[in-house]
């Protein structure tokens, strides 16, 4: 039992869908996982396991930003056994080849977060996805009739961030979306030997100020959801 989590062994399941709202966590689990029970309401953050597909599946809140995900991350990695953990989350889009509820497939993450640079002691740590994963989650885009997106994302320290000038310089380098959890999420994953994958769904674009309603959000997070699910069904785990 961990401290913030504080399920009992065997009640969360090897694979562990992560989205930053413990709400998104309960309609995840009351919409797509059959059977599925509440294991954790420790500050109101919720997690549940059920089954896919006659597979045992975790949902588990995290949090908004790197610390507070990093918390989670580390007991379920640690603490659980976890064996992939696949963020479900929103972005903004920073380049006008994205578009409104396209869902980026995050290869890799930079970031303005110190947390790396403390780890390393001042390197640059390339945080990158499991290819498995990611590779999963391509094929399933395509099965789906769909093109995939799949770029580096800028994981933001700040949400209001005080100079979103600067994000020019990533975009003049490739990178496509910002969010907040995905290059922690990476950094711990390989820590522990694990695998993590980053699915971003875009909710606003920066450049073009669109926005998506509460109803197209719901909608397109649930495609993101059960896209999320094929991948992690596609890559076998050690239980």
């Amino acid at each position: 039992m961990s401290i913030h989590i504080a399920a009992e062994p065997g009640q969360v399941a090897p694979r562990v869908l992560f989205p930053g709202d413990p709400l998104r966590a309960q309609w995840i689990a009351d919409n797509h996982l059959e059977q599925a029970e509440r294991y954790s309401t420790v500050r109101n953050m919720f997690g549940f396991t059920g089954t896919y597909r006659g597979e045992r599946i975790s949902v588990q809140g995290s949090g908004m930003g790197q610390p507070s995900m990093a918390i989670y991350a580390n007991e379920l990695f640690r603490d659980y056994g976890v064996q992939q953990l696949v963020r479900v989350g929103s972005c903004g889009a920073l380049t006008e080849a994205l578009k409104v509820r396209d869902v980026v497939l995050a290869i890799s993450a930079a970031t303005d977060s110190s947390m790396n640079q403390h780890r390393f002691h001042g390197f640059d740590y390339a945080a990158t996805a499991d290819f498995a994963l990611l590779r999963t989650a391509y094929d399933a885009v395509l099965a789906r009739g769909g093109t995939p997106v799949v770029g580096q994302v800028f994981t933001s320290d700040s949400f209001y961030h005080p100079r979103p000038e600067l994000t020019q310089h990533l975009v003049d380098h490739g990178v496509v979306a910002v969010e907040m959890e995905a290059n922690a999420l990476y950094t711990l994953a390989a820590g522990y030997g694990r695998r993590a994958l980053a699915l971003c769904t875009v909710s606003d674009h920066i450049v073009t100020g669109e926005e998506t309603t509460a109803d197209e959000r719901e909608q397109t997070f649930g495609e993101m959801v059960e896209l999320a699910l094929e991948s992690m069904l596609a890559v076998p785990v050690d239980e």
